[in-house]
């Protein structure tokens, strides 16, 4: 026997996955009206619970809302003659969003995909898919929404940066978290299928150059640069520079990066956390010793795997077991794991570290910042590292 509350649990579930079916109008595999069982009893049962029969019954005949509740009459031979709520009948979707508190939404989702279907007919799948984005995207940036669109479509290849575009409310800031969005619409219009595409390809703007930062340790390589210390550029634009360092340090954090004394023969590049893959698009560090410190998390170590693979040289620097121990009382927590199960690149006592963090062997979620071991450790780490680089080049 279902009371209403039942019924809202089941259409809860039954909305949550179809909803998106329930958009693109004309689905041949819809089956409309919608007739949910109530669940009458037998006389056996109902004898066994007479009360709970009568409230069951009465909540029906007291419920008024969407759809259409049907009877049935049972000739019982001890009970007499019986109407019992038999079925629910509901002819379509509005009426199950109207059981389970979800009619405005499905106003705004059916209205909005409407109108992107009647603008281009190929988004009414895709579309479908986006449920929650009609359904919650405010009214006023839906409009910028199909205004994005429409000048896209007319300028395919436009080459313009997104803060360039013609559009009234449209700037990098409303475009940036809605790449997304935009590269899934754009590859429906367009017939394709969003695999390999990113959102440039697909929209015909010019993507931002990468940048990094670099900080030059060595006051004769500066003297190249008009004395320049620190640089902020394009890699392309770092890439030609003629600089030819022995050495290339990787600092993750910026502040650590600042820090650093200076250093003969040596380029630091800094802050640029999993954005290491600029590190292939810059000829001049291929041939340099490499180092690469960052924090003792397990981070740290994706960040440091992944730069290996571009600069095979790296050695790690205090990022290792010893170091953990040694600055216990300055841990904090790491919010959110690596989730790699293994990082190949690893050496194998950095290997023991990334796991045993993973593994909670120290705590729960351990983590060393670079930036809280002790300055003076930092500058003798850096000058043993250097006297071994001038011990090998002197063998």
């Amino acid at each position: 026997m279902k009371l209403p509350d039942d019924v809202r649990s089941l259409l809860k579930k039954r909305f949550a996955g179809k909803h998106r079916e329930w958009l693109v109008a004309g689905d041949p595999s819809l089956q409309w009206p919608l007739v949910i069982p109530l669940g009458p009893p037998s006389e056996a049962e109902a004898l066994k619970q007479v009360d709970a029969v009568r409230e069951w019954a009465g909540a029906w005949r007291n419920w008024s809302g969407e759809g259409d509740v049907q009877w049935v009459e049972r000739r019982w031979r001890l009970l007499g003659t019986q109407r019992l709520p038999e079925a629910l009948r509901l002819d379509g979707p509005r009426a199950v969003c109207a059981w389970i508190g979800e009619l405005d939404r499905w106003h705004l989702a059916e209205g909005r995909f409407q109108d992107l279907s009647r603008h281009w007919p190929q988004l009414a799948q895709a579309a479908s898919r986006l449920f929650n984005v009609l359904a919650d995207i405010e009214d006023a940036d839906f409009s910028r929404l199909l205004r994005v669109l429409e000048w896209l479509e007319a300028n395919p290849r436009s080459m313009l940066y997104p803060r360039q575009l013609p559009i009234s409310g449209v700037d990098t800031k409303w475009i940036e978290p809605r790449k997304g969005l935009l590269a899934k619409l754009l590859a429906s219009m367009r017939g394709l299928d969003g695999n390999g595409e990113d959102f440039h390809s697909l929209s015909g703007l010019k993507p931002l150059p990468p940048f990094a930062q670099i900080r030059i340790l060595d006051p004769a390589l500066r003297a190249r640069c008009g004395g320049l210390c620190d640089i902020s550029a394009p890699v392309g634009q770092l890439a030609s520079m003629a600089l030819n360092p022995s050495t290339v340090l990787i600092v993750e954090n910026l502040q650590s990066g600042l820090a650093l004394p200076d250093m003969p023969g040596t380029v630091a590049l800094v802050a640029l956390g999993y954005n290491v893959d600029v590190l292939s698009h810059i000829p001049w560090i291929r041939g340099c010793k490499g180092i690469y410190w960052g924090d003792i998390d397990t981070h740290g170590y994706a960040i440091l795997h992944r730069a290996r693979s571009h600069l095979p040289q790296l050695q790690s620097l205090l990022m290792d077991e010893a170091t953990l121990l040694q600055f216990s009382s300055l841990w904090t927590r790491e919010v959110d794991q690596s989730v790699a199960e293994d990082l190949p690149l690893l050496q194998p006592a950095e290997r023991i570290v990334y796991q045993g963090l993973r593994e909670h062997r120290w705590g729960h979620c351990v983590r060393l910042e670079q930036e809280r071991i002790s300055w003076q450790v930092v500058l003798q780490a850096l000058g043993a590292q250097r006297q071994r680089s001038v011990s090998s080049e002197q063998i």
